[in-house]
């Protein structure tokens, strides 16, 4: 997979006429979308699905919903964070589909205690990840990484700002006892504080 411009989105009014080009049917003007929101989209796919392979697949099917949904995005929510909420949804999707087919193996094969991917890397980042689950970590990669408001980040997962503030201090709290129980303790920053 190739993935698009490593700078990042472009400013809302380029994205905007992008958007409304594909939306009259211009399809060369979604190559700008890809290539706006590729890199960050395989990201945080990669974080919940936790897995290369997967997270690719992922991307190159919220891509295709995008198109096909692209006519019944509103610019009342700004694009990137409609877009979030398909791939959101899309991993969600994924991870259910996994379990069911997790359990399923596990009828088949009992000895088959865990049919987890490893990850390559070992990264302080792959290692925290480890331990959440995945709307621990869809939570923490749009409120730190793409720095969503909790209004945002309710807007993307269905649920209220309120019990997403309560989630992501029960977070906080939990990766600095993580880190203290490494031994490390928590420098200032490490762990975004819920403003």
């Amino acid at each position: 997979m190739e993935l698009g411009n490593p700078g990042g989105p472009l400013n809302p009014n380029k994205m905007e006429e992008a958007i409304q080009k594909v939306q009259a049917g211009d399809r060369q003007a979604f190559t700008i979308i890809i290539t706006s929101y590729e890199r960050q989209i395989y990201t945080y796919c990669y974080y919940l699905l936790r897995s290369r392979e997967e997270a690719e697949d992922a991307v190159q099917d919220i891509l295709v919903k995008v198109y096909q949904q692209l006519k019944r995005y509103e610019q009342r929510v700004s694009f990137s964070a409609w877009l979030y909420k398909v791939a959101y949804h899309h991993c969600l999707d994924q991870l259910r589909r996994r379990k069911l087919r997790r359990r399923l193996l596990s009828l088949y094969k009992m000895q088959q205690a865990s049919t987890h991917q490893t990850l390559p890397e070992d990264s302080p980042v792959d290692r925290m990840f480890e331990d959440l689950n995945p709307e621990e970590r869809g939570l923490l990669i749009l409120r730190v990484v793409e720095q969503y408001s909790f209004e945002e980040i309710a807007m993307i997962t269905g649920s209220s700002s309120a019990a997403l503030r309560k989630k992501y201090e029960r977070l906080r709290k939990k990766l600095i006892q993580q880190k203290a129980d490494e031994g490390g303790g928590c420098a200032r920053g490490e762990v975004a504080e819920s403003n």
